[in-house]
């Protein structure tokens, strides 16, 4: 049994006039014959589009791919950002003294011990938001902290350099130890 083309198909069926299948057959002779004579490339805008539509997806999935690889990294940030701080919080005084610091514009309040206190305030521990909690971490915690997410360390306070000076005119004054501010 011999195939038969899909022209002869389609007359076979009924789905095409013959005066049409020859009248698109003399069409596609004519195209090839002015191709070769004149060395014009005959321009398909069908498949011009397609091609168009092809490199727009390719483009669009590739935006969406990155997209997707920066959400999941800053996942991962935040991730390890979590463990770190449950992992090297340290445990704080709930009948001791009122850190008073500011988040958003708004004064929190976090109750630690003297000792701790002073460590915050000197630069060596810091505060960090834990979710909506706020917890006390060494410097060094907050450090890898901050390069990880910046916007976790809410209070890393520098540690003092100009306490040792010796111009210091106030040096021989002492302060009082009941002094909060």
């Amino acid at each position: 049994m011999a195939k038969l083309s899909l022209q002869e198909q389609l007359l076979k069926s009924g789905l095409v006039s013959a005066a049409k299948a020859k009248s698109v057959k003399s069409d596609k002779r004519k195209q090839a014959q002015q191709q070769r004579k004149n060395g014009v490339e005959v321009i398909d805008e069908a498949k011009e589009l397609a091609q168009k539509a092809q490199a727009e997806k390719i483009e669009r999935d590739r935006e969406l791919n990155q997209l997707r690889q920066q959400q999941e990294e800053q996942k991962q940030l935040a991730a390890q950002v979590k463990q770190i701080i449950e992992l090297n919080r340290l445990p704080r005084d709930v009948e001791g003294l009122a850190y008073n610091f500011t988040d958003n514009n708004k004064v929190k309040r976090l109750y630690v011990s003297e000792t701790m206190r002073d460590q915050i305030a000197e630069g060596r521990q810091a505060i960090v938001k834990f979710g909506s909690q706020y917890e006390v971490v060494s410097a060094e915690v907050a450090k890898k902290i901050q390069s990880r997410d910046a916007t976790a360390v809410i209070v890393f306070n520098e540690p003092n350099k100009t306490a040792a000076v010796a111009d210091d005119p106030y040096a021989e004054y002492q302060v009082p130890d009941d002094l909060i501010w």
